[in-house]
């Protein structure tokens, strides 16, 4: 299935979803191609939908490395586990049970020290899955990372609106056909 082939699956009920992923697809600033579709396919792996992730590695622009789906793979992987806990804490926090903040999280993220493409790339990455997971705390994190890592605001914007839209793509899908009259 391409991104053609899952716009038209979109029902008319989610036109705009379907203009919008036309839309955030494009290349163009501030993301490069490679932020652009590494983003696009770490949030629709976070969105779990075999069809769009396949929709989007079957499109993927061949000037777009492989280690960049291996990058989306890898924020996917870590921030479906640290969007789980680091929410987990957050919550138990807010709810003025701080003992959980200090204990060790004692949970591997070696990735996030080494990637295979560049931090602050994958770090956005990363905060455009905690966008879509909904965990505060990561998304803060990652983003004060993305930041002084030279990226930009508008990185930002750009990698969370594709998150979003990956998101809405998702569960378009889902909504089935025409309503029972």
């Amino acid at each position: 299935m391409t991104l053609e082939e899952i716009r038209q699956a979109i029902p008319d009920a989610a036109k705009d979803i379907r203009l919008n992923l036309t839309a955030v697809l494009e290349n163009g600033p501030p993301l490069t191609a490679e932020q652009r579709w590494g983003t696009a396919l770490a949030t629709a792996l976070a969105t779990r939908s075999v069809r769009l992730r396949d929709a989007i590695l079957a499109d993927w622009p061949a000037a777009v490395p492989a280690t960049v789906v291996e990058e989306a793979q890898a924020a996917a992987a870590l921030m479906a586990m640290n969007n789980v806990y680091y929410r987990f804490r957050h919550f138990m926090s807010e709810g003025g049970k701080d003992s959980y903040g200090s204990m060790p999280a004692r949970l591997r993220m070696q990735r996030l020290g080494k990637p295979s493409t560049n931090k602050a790339d994958l770090e956005l990455l990363c905060l455009a899955v905690s966008a879509v997971n909904g965990c505060e705390m990561c998304v803060q994190s990652h983003e004060k990372v993305v930041l002084s890592g030279g990226l930009t605001e508008e990185h930002v914007h750009e990698a969370v609106r594709i998150g979003a839209v990956m998101q809405a793509v998702a569960q378009s899908l889902e909504l089935g056909g025409s309503p029972v009259v």
